[in-house]
């Protein structure tokens, strides 16, 4: 009887590398799967934003009309934060945890696969409006009886929110894995006070999405049962309340934004001791403070809902500035790091810098709309969407960047080019303050947000026409960063495995690293192992000398 014998390498062949990554389970092509498809979101949001920009460039409806405005406003603020933001960050979260650890893989692999694949999943139905009749048009927030389906009667809206249930379904899923992974897997010797920042930061990040989102899915579901079934948590004719989607919504809302930050920070701290040539000023104190800010963001939801008046103002406005005294003391420790070091402004460390200069803006006006009197004015103006993003884009989009320029060469093996990175930076600096700087401005004259057209006559053009400039360069500084993508992965510098010099234990193993992610792991005695590792034989020299050094003396006396 004739036999077959299967050559593996032959098997190997026949599976083709798309069948792979479309299956895998290693957490590192995982997370590269999150960061391409978050970066192609991103694209979409940002087509949308140029959209919107164009519009209220000058007054009158130049290019859409008001619904389609509406779709445009909604879907750019739900693509941003829940397709981009999030899931680009638990991206690098997903490729760079593990190695941070000393893990071979995260501790559920194949739910961390599932945890990406419902993502797409839910960004298709969400967009899958505009095929269906239109897309969701009441705002990113939902708010009720604007989502009511006396209000908003296409299926644009439940496939919005059918979508957002998947992605927070996801997010929930991949908090559970990285907190499991966190405290089960961590190398000889690491100690919880010996993690890196980052690792803390997507800790705490982690805990706030199991206890956040679940509220915001509760809040979805009984939207879907208003407008389908009947219900009527938020329809007053029924005996509903819309201040219940509110609370409900903000009850998410607020720790997200420390969902969305926090990561970043954590790049960010990461980032400057390493091109600052000094250890992270106040490591305990980063610790203490990004506990802090997760459990005070709890506390905080109300103060989107100053002006309802169903909130008690004095407690939610007093917590909110108390909020900022965790940031403060990261704020400081940044500075602290980078005083009197040896700083190299590499396009990562100028990422970092731009993070740092750009969010504290966002949290100074986040201040002043602590204040119920100054929010009673400001409230649904253009300064509160100048705040939102010195917070979101000028934080965490700047973090973004930061992570893309400082892990791309363990990623691949090659560093991008730093001229197209200083390119990319300078123009996506200038663009963003020329783009969100000038709201400011339009809130204080009272231009409210989430409007089509405005009269020429209420003095608001000069500073629209400024923004929407910034908005298309902002545009234009993506394009040194795709061109610094393609040609460094088709021909880009090949480097060693630490170029930057760093601390932590993702440089500790080959760049990119194996699948099974590392063949020896250097002893774990402080946060910083790989720089231990580095200077060992300097301190053993320096250790030895003086010793050799006295036995000479004694010897002789």
């Amino acid at each position: 009887m004739a036999t077959t014998t299967l050559d593996p390498r032959a098997e190997s062949y026949r599976r083709s590398w798309v069948l792979d990554w479309l299956t895998t389970v290693d957490h590192k092509k995982i997370g590269i799967l999150y960061i391409i498809n978050s970066f192609l979101f991103f694209l979409a949001a940002g087509v949308l934003a140029l959209v919107i920009r164009s519009e209220l460039m000058v007054p009158g409806l130049q290019f859409i009309d008001e619904q389609t405005y509406n779709q445009a406003f909604t879907m750019h603020g739900t693509i941003m934060i829940f397709l981009f933001v999030v899931p680009i960050l638990s991206g690098f979260a997903n490729y760079i945890v593990p190695l941070m650890l000393g893990a071979p893989d995260m501790a559920f692999p194949r739910i961390n696969a599932l945890s990406f694949w419902m993502l797409p999943l839910g960004g298709l139905l969400i967009f899958s409006g505009y095929l269906f009749g239109g897309a969701a048009a009441e705002g990113w927030t939902g708010y009720a009886p604007l989502s009511s389906e006396g209000y908003a009667s296409g299926v644009g809206t439940d496939l919005w929110i059918m979508g957002l249930a998947f992605v927070g379904t996801s997010s929930i899923l991949g908090s559970v894995n990285f907190i499991t992974t966190i405290f089960k897997m961590r190398a000889p010797g690491m100690t919880l006070f010996r993690m890196p920042i980052f690792v803390w930061t997507v800790l705490v990040t982690a805990v706030l999405i199991l206890l956040a989102t679940p509220v915001l899915t509760a809040g979805l579901i009984a939207l879907f049962i208003d407008r389908n079934y009947g219900g009527s948590f938020f329809d007053p004719a029924a005996g509903g309340n819309p201040i219940l989607w509110q609370h409900l919504f903000w009850f998410f809302g607020h720790p997200e934004v420390y969902i969305v930050i926090l990561p970043a920070m954590g790049v960010v701290s990461e980032i400057l001791p390493v091109f600052s040539r000094k250890p992270l000023f106040g490591y305990r104190a980063f610790v203490y403070a990004t506990i802090g800010i997760g459990l005070l963001s709890f506390s905080v939801w109300a103060h989107h809902m100053f002006t309802t008046g169903q909130v008690f103002l004095p407690f939610f406005a007093f917590m909110t500035a108390l909020i900022g005294v965790p940031t403060g003391v990261k704020m400081f420790n940044w500075m602290a790091t980078m005083w009197r070091g040896s700083i190299s402004f590499t396009t990562p460390m100028l990422f970092a810098v731009g993070f740092i200069s750009m969010f504290l803006i966002g949290g100074i006006s986040g201040v002043m709309l602590a204040a119920p009197a100054i929010d009673f004015h400001m409230q649904d103006t253009y300064f509160v969407v100048a705040h939102l993003h010195y917070v979101f884009f000028g934080g965490s989009v700047f973090g973004i960047f930061a992570a893309t320029y400082f892990w791309f060469p363990k990623m691949t093996g090659r560093r991008l080019n730093e001229g197209l990175g200083k390119w990319h930076f300078w123009l996506h600096f200038i663009g963003f303050n020329l783009a969100f700087f000038p709201m400011h401005s339009l809130g204080i004259l009272g231009m409210p947000r989430r409007i089509a057209d405005y009269s020429p006559d209420a003095g608001w053009t000069i500073y629209n026409m400024v923004s929407t400039v910034g908005a298309f360069v902002i545009a234009i500084s993506i394009l040194p960063l795709l061109v610094n993508v393609v040609a460094t992965l088709i021909n880009g510098e090949q480097v060693g495995d630490d170029p930057w010099e760093a601390n932590t234990l993702e440089w500790a193993t080959t760049s990119p690293p194996p699948a099974y992610n590392f063949d020896k792991l250097p002893p774990v005695r402080s946060e910083r192992p790989v720089f231990d590792l580095r200077h060992r034989h300097d301190a053993e020299h320096l250790a030895v000398e003086p010793a050799a050094a006295a036995g000479a003396e004694g010897s002789g006396s």
